[in-house]
Order: C-alpha cells, then sequence, then structure tokens
C-alpha cells in the first residue's frame, strides 16, 4: 500500500519542480536586471556617439568584443538588442564596464576597467546601445 502512494507522490514532486527548471524559474540575479519598462528612451546626439565610438577605439574592449560578431565577449550588435537605450541601463552597463562581471553572457568574465571614469563609460555606453 506505501508503495503505491510513493509512486504518486515522486511524479507530483517532479512536476513542480520541472516548470522552474525548465523556464528558469529558479533564481535571478540582481545586477543583471534589464530596465524595459516605461523608462523614456533617452536621446543621445550623433557628436555623443562619435565621442563613444572614439573613446572605444583607443580601449582595449576590442581585444574581447567585435560590432557585429561574437569574440570572446559578445558582440556590441547584441547587447544594443538586450538593452533598451536609456538612462538607467547606461549607469548599468558603465558601472559593468569598470567594475567588470560575468554571468549575462557566459561564464567568461570581463576584466574591470577601473581607469576609465564614468563619463567615458557611460559614452561608451552610448554608442554600444546606439548600434541597434
Amino acid at each position: 500500500m506505501k508503495r503505491n502512494l510513493m509512486i504518486p507522490l515522486i511524479v507530483i514532486a517532479i512536476l513542480a519542480w520541472t516548470p522552474a527548471f525548465i523556464f528558469g524559474q529558479t533564481k535571478q540575479k540582481k545586477a543583471t536586471t534589464i530596465v524595459k519598462k516605461a523608462v523614456p528612451k533617452t536621446v543621445v546626439t550623433a557628436a555623443q556617439i562619435e565621442e563613444g565610438k572614439g573613446l572605444l577605439a583607443k580601449s582595449d574592449c576590442m581585444a574581447c568584443h567585435k560590432t557585429d560578431v561574437k569574440l570572446i565577449g559578445p558582440a556590441y550588435s547584441d547587447v544594443a538588442k538586450k538593452y533598451p537605450s536609456n538612462e538607467a541601463n547606461y549607469n548599468l552597463l558603465a558601472s559593468k564596464i569598470i567594475k567588470g562581471g560575468s554571468g549575462v553572457w557566459g561564464q567568461i568574465p570581463m576584466s574591470p576597467h577601473a581607469a576609465i571614469n564614468i563619463a567615458d563609460a557611460k559614452k561608451i555606453v552610448k554608442y554600444i546601445l546606439s548600434l541597434n
């Protein structure tokens, strides 16, 4: 009799656990929150985009990233597709440039770039997000 009860309990436990596993609802990282809600898109001028492009060209970022092709890190065009262009994402991504990070695009960590100040990091991010 106990054996007959165990099988349905095991099946119920598996079914209850499976959707969270399949749909990735086990844990969410706070640091990777992409702001997509009703945040007004920030207007970025052509001069700001060019300035960010120039800063990016002078940095070592192109050793791991390319504009349209995944290298070690994601392609900048993929980053632009994932993150809408708004002030919250400028701050988030500029912070990631300065502090480094891992886990969003795979397990290979991005090294920190502490020599880049926050203003320049935001200009770089504005250029990258303009690629979408």
